[in-house]
């Protein structure tokens, strides 16, 4: 039997802007089931990061709900929240965010140390991490030091190194050429598959989007299933 992960209901988003309100959502429905693998398509500017940020409850919706695994983000409070996005969800974006003082250990290492993980628990696990996205030769080199595909392998480390139920991914291929990014989408891949990682992917990459279990188009404010 299919398990549903993430089910986002009625969700809207209004910005104000000037003496109007935007509205960017407008009564999005989505449900991802457990370990499937999700395409968001759209034009630019039609809303997609607002969603995935919303999704992660990085933002929160003007109106609507979002339950991760049964719970009520927007339910919870701020603390808690945080708490819940940082052992639950996973987060890649189209710039891999690094900070460029810390080696790609230390980066890795991040996530884990604020959840609160000791020290001497949290090492091995972002070695571990590394070591998936083949860049256990790279620990001690800083992001100015790796390609930018060996960047984004870092990110992605850094984004499953808690071991999240859900992942984001914003436009993760979105400044790599055509081989770096096929690296990347096959690294996601089989992340999805050996990890039973629920994912959903924003991209611009028809291609790449083609050889996901669903695509899904973010049209007006509302998303439609491809067909």
């Amino acid at each position: 039997m299919r398990q549903i992960l993430l089910e986002a209901r009625n969700v809207r988003k209004s910005f104000r802007s000037l003496s109007q309100d935007l509205e960017v959502l407008r009564g999005v429905n989505l449900t991802l089931i457990k370990g499937e693998m999700v395409a968001l398509l759209g034009v630019s500017g039609t809303g997609k990061s607002t969603l995935i940020q919303i999704l992660g409850a990085l933002d929160r919706p003007s109106s609507g709900t979002v339950a991760v695994d049964g719970v009520d983000l927007f339910s919870l409070s701020q603390t808690q929240c945080a708490a819940f996005r940082n052992q639950h969800v996973g987060f890649i974006y189209q710039s891999h965010r690094l900070l460029p003082e810390f080696s790609a250990l230390e980066n890795v290492l991040l996530p884990l140390l604020i959840g609160r993980i000791p020290r001497k628990e949290a090492l091995p696990r972002a070695e571990r991490a590394l070591e998936e996205v083949e860049l256990a030769h790279r620990l001690t080199h800083r992001p100015g030091q790796l390609s930018g595909g060996e960047q984004q392998r870092v990110a992605i480390a850094r984004a499953v190194v808690t071991n999240p139920d859900l992942l984001l991914a914003d436009e993760p291929t979105g400044n790599l050429d055509r081989k770096t990014a096929q690296g990347v989408f096959n690294l996601l891949r089989n992340m999805n598959q050996t990890r039973g990682l629920t994912c959903l992917m924003v991209t611009h990459n028809r291609e790449l989007a083609d050889e996901l279990d669903r695509r899904i188009h973010l049209v007006d404010g509302q998303l439609a299933e491809d067909t």
